[in-house]
């Protein structure tokens, strides 16, 4: 919710966040990265919450 106010109040200068998730042992990684927790959390299309290889290949394609 913090990354989505800090989005929100930037007046522009930031049009999105991404919360990484990255390493082993999350048993709930899929419930983390999908629809289901932005859902919950309301954060809209503000704040992405990804894997850390997700995160790469958008780096990779210049997609951040």
């Amino acid at each position: 919710m913090c990354l989505a106010e800090a989005v929100t109040s930037s007046h522009g200068k930031f049009h999105k966040a991404y919360l990484v998730l990255g390493g082993d042992g999350w048993r709930l990684r899929d419930f983390f990265v999908g629809r289901q927790l932005k859902e919950l959390l309301r954060l809209g299309d503000s704040v992405a919450v990804v894997t850390l290889e997700a995160f790469i290949g958008l780096a990779n394609q210049g997609k951040l």
